[in-house]
């Protein structure tokens, strides 16, 4: 379990990190979100013990890392897979950090292995591309067995393939009742493999829930409904006080979005001027929609949008 208690980072005039309160929870992955300079790196670094907390406490079963005689039994991190000396092989960089730990040696080859890297465990890390570089490190992680991991965007530069194994893998580790923190910001994919998230905006928590229940805040209750008689359907529907768009993504064609309803109110409605329906379906909002509606006001560095740029190009 990792605790996080009124954690505070100032880099001088400026709060990385204000008053952050949450927990970690063992047994699923919970996805730590956040905008860039939102404080997420900051806290795993607290978390972690490579940086010291202006206020606040972060403990690892209890214990805050400084207090861990052998910490890689207990906790495994990936912060940054290019992390390590170029001129040393895989295998060398994982026996380095067996040794320091107590570690078998055995368990390096184990752990290389698990991550797909056996062929290559000879070869100078240096030259590893960047998803090589994601796997060593993820063995690195795993050398001690620890029971509570954290990964900081541990998907970078791996091919799909090597994304869906790595989301299998975290849920994996989460089932076997260890504690996982991930941070990402392929949203999409959190959404896939999250159960909990962590939710932060420039510093400050702004929400600790499950995925569905982050959607659902967040989320307006649409229904899409298909007819033949797209024209009589809309009056019916706008006469009853509710708000009708076209669909133009129907590749069938005859489709509304009817916004801030229920399929029972629209199923009714049509029912009782007997419209003919094809097509009935709630719309289910994306973790992406609510991220972006919730934490837009915490967004440090905000872009042009896409007409200005395209304008001012042309």
């Amino acid at each position: 379990m990792i605790e996080v208690r009124g954690l505070t980072k100032e880099f001088g005039p400026t709060k990385a990190v204000e008053d952050l309160t949450f927990t970690v929870q063992p047994g699923m992955v919970t996805g730590f979100l956040g905008p860039n300079g939102a404080g997420k790196s900051t806290t795993m670094r607290m978390i972690l013990g490579l940086d010291k907390p202006t206020a606040g406490t972060a403990l690892i079963d209890g214990k805050p890392y400084h207090d861990l005689k052998q910490p890689l039994r207990t906790v495994g991190a990936l912060l940054d897979a290019k992390w390590v000396h170029p001129n040393r092989s895989a295998k060398a960089h994982l026996q380095w950090m067996a040794a320091s730990n107590g570690i078998p040696m055995s368990r390096v080859d184990e752990v290389l292995r698990l991550v797909g890297l056996t062929e290559v465990a000879g070869k100078k890390a240096g030259g590893f591309s960047l998803g090589m570089s994601q796997r060593l490190g993820l063995a690195a992680t795993l050398l001690g067995d620890p029971k509570v991991l954290l990964f900081d965007e541990p998907v970078n530069g791996l091919d799909p393939e090597g994304i869906v194994w790595i989301r299998k893998f975290m849920q994996r580790l989460a089932a076997e009742g260890r504690t996982v923190l991930v941070s990402s910001h392929l949203l999409s994919e959190m959404a896939l493999t999250a159960e909990h998230l962590v939710v932060i905006g420039r510093g400050r928590l702004i929400a600790d829930t499950t995925v569905k229940q982050f959607v659902d805040r967040s989320s307006e209750s649409t229904v899409r409904v298909r007819s033949p008689q797209l024209d009589a359907l809309r009056s019916a529907l706008t006469s009853h006080g509710l708000t009708v768009r076209e669909d133009g993504t129907s590749e069938l064609g005859g489709a509304l979005i009817v916004l801030e309803a229920t399929t029972d109110v629209v199923g009714q409605i049509a029912g009782g001027q007997g419209i003919v329906l094809h097509e009935l379906a709630a719309q289910q909002g994306s973790l992406e929609d609510a991220f972006m509606k919730l934490t837009g006001d915490d967004v440090q560095y905000h872009a042009a949008g896409v007409d200005d740029v395209m304008g001012g190009a042309l």
